[in-house]
C-alpha cells in the first residue's frame, strides 16, 4: 500500500535563522568617525550634519531640563486644581443658600 502512493504530501517549511550580534555603540563609533574625516575635508554639509546630530543628542540626553519642566508643570496644575475646590466650596457656603432659598420660595431675591 504505501508502495502505490498517488498524493506526493509535501514536507514541513523549515525556518533558517541565523542570529546576528549587532553591536550599537560600534555603529555609533564608526558614524562619528565617518563624520569626523568628512569635517577634516572641509565638507560643509558634514558640519551641519553633525550640528543637527548634537542638537538631538543632547535634547536627549539631558533629562534634568524635562524633569524640571514636568515638576513645574505639575505644581502649577496642583494650584489650580486647589484654587478651584476652593472657589467651589465658598460657592456652595455663601452663595448656594441664596440660591436654593430664592428658587424655594418662588421669586427672584438676591
Amino acid at each position: 500500500m504505501a508502495v502505490l502512493k498517488f498524493f506526493k504530501l509535501p514536507k514541513h517549511q523549515q525556518y533558517q535563522y541565523k542570529p546576528r550580534f549587532w553591536d550599537p555603540k560600534k555603529e555609533e563609533l564608526e558614524e562619528r568617525l565617518k563624520q569626523i574625516d568628512a569635517m577634516k575635508q572641509g565638507d560643509a554639509e558634514a558640519i551641519k550634519a553633525r550640528l543637527s546630530a548634537n542638537f538631538r543628542k543632547g535634547y536627549s540626553k539631558d533629562t534634568s531640563f524635562r524633569k524640571r519642566q514636568v515638576m513645574r508643570s505639575n505644581i502649577i496644575l496642583l494650584g489650580v486644581l486647589a484654587m478651584l475646590v476652593i472657589l467651589s466650596y465658598l460657592f456652595i457656603t455663601v452663595y448656594l443658600p441664596k440660591i436654593a432659598s430664592s428658587v424655594g420660595s418662588g421669586g427672584a431675591q438676591f
